[in-house]
């Protein structure tokens, strides 16, 4: 265990709202251990921004970590080569000429067919009817399983996300994680056939075609789906709702003055759909009067990072006008968000803007809450909304 002081917090608080926690950390303790969570916490953007990329010390190799145990040996567990191997063999689906010329056409056929779908003049849950159907249908796409319903995605993305965040050891968590997985790996074996004959730009298709060993195939699949769908999935929801709270920012978007790309940048630093990343501490290490021991495990809190005070003015404020290249919201280092342009392509491509054109009006329904949760991965659970 490191040096660092110790704070305790309340677990349901933080779950809830984890910001005003961070923000004491920020200022009294930047560098904490907390034993609810048995990790020592970075919440200072700097220090985060730093760690991330030596590798060497904050190593995402973590061999009895969650991911490894219930997802398989990934690419985001992996540092140096090993990762670089297996991010290369999955680049030309998600490059950034890729998605242009490729991925981004149909990611505008699932939305205006959904979109289609929705019966104007009604009530709707945003998150239900077009978040959750949309990030599924971009998913089936880019991951090349087109032979599952949306629904499996994410309830299969939400049982992962559980899964590695599962801190506490929750059997029913752990066993809905097991599921998943298993559901993702008759999925594949399903389709196998056809990809093998028939590949295509799809990450499995990409994958087979690389001659990855099968078990890294099927554990970078999981991957991709485990964040894949629920953070778009909740960034598009959340965008949607931060704008439509603050109608004097989604007109100077509407008219031109801001882009869609950086209103969803600024709530993706806002709203960190990814909270926290872990890392396992490779070699005894020191930062000011912390010292790290080997092998114990250290949260990258991102969410706190992009709340950080020293970068960011009226940090806890949604503001499109907000230069946000300091914002950690897809990482810092060489584990920085492989899916970065396949999600702002989804989102600020096609999603926010098709939307916006299509409904003549939409507003926020006062007859249910927006419920917001999380720490590790946090989002909009809801969005009820008129639709016209």
């Amino acid at each position: 265990m490191s040096t660092a002081p110790r704070i305790d917090i309340d677990l349901p608080a933080f779950w809830a709202d984890p910001y005003p926690t961070l923000a004491s950390m920020r200022k009294e303790a930047p560098i904490a251990f907390v034993p609810q969570l048995g990790s020592t916490l970075l919440t200072c953007r700097d220090d985060i921004s730093i760690s991330e990329k030596q590798i060497d010390v904050f190593s995402s190799h973590q061999p009895a970590g969650l991911m490894n145990r219930l997802m398989g040996h990934n690419m985001m567990r992996k540092d140096g080569e090993a990762h670089q191997v297996e991010r290369r063999a999955m680049f030309p689906t998600i490059s950034p000429r890729t998605v242009k010329a490729h991925w981004t056409a149909l990611f505008q056929a699932h939305a205006d067919r959904i979109i289609d779908a929705i019966a104007p003049g009604g009530r709707i849950d945003f998150m239900r009817d077009f978040a959750l159907p949309f990030s599924g249908e971009c998913l089936k796409s880019i991951t090349g399983l087109t032979n599952i319903g949306f629904a499996d995605m994410d309830a299969w993305s939400q049982g992962m996300i559980e899964g590695i965040a599962n801190y506490g050891g929750d059997g029913a968590i752990e066993a809905r994680c097991h599921a998943a997985t298993s559901g993702i790996d008759a999925a594949i074996d399903d389709i196998l056939p056809v990809m093998t004959k028939h590949p295509d730009q799809s990450i499995l298709g990409v994958l087979l075609a690389s001659g990855m060993p099968m078990e890294s195939v099927r554990a970078n699949v999981k991957l991709a789906i485990s964040g894949g769908q629920n953070e778009p999935r909740k960034a598009i929801a959340g965008t949607v709702w931060a704008l439509l709270t603050h109608p004097e920012q989604l007109e100077l978007v509407r008219k031109g003055g801001v882009s869609w790309l950086e209103a969803f940048e600024e709530y993706a630093r806002w709203i960190s759909p990814i909270g926290m990343s872990p890392r396992r501490i490779a070699k005894p290490w020191s930062i000011r009067d912390v010292a790290f021991e080997l092998d114990e495990r250290v949260f990258l809190m991102f969410g706190s990072a992009n709340r950080d005070e020293k970068h960011f003015e009226r940090a806890d404020q949604f503001d499109v006008r907000r230069d946000t290249s300091k914002s950690v919201a897809f990482g810092a280092g060489p584990h920085f968000c492989a899916g970065a342009w396949a999600s702002r392509a989804m989102i600020a491509d096609v999603a926010l803007p098709t939307l916006f054109a299509r409904a003549k009006r939409i507003e926020i329904a006062d007859d249910e809450p927006v419920r917001i949760v999380g720490w590790a991965f946090r989002g909009l659970q809801n969005l009820p909304v008129r639709w016209h």
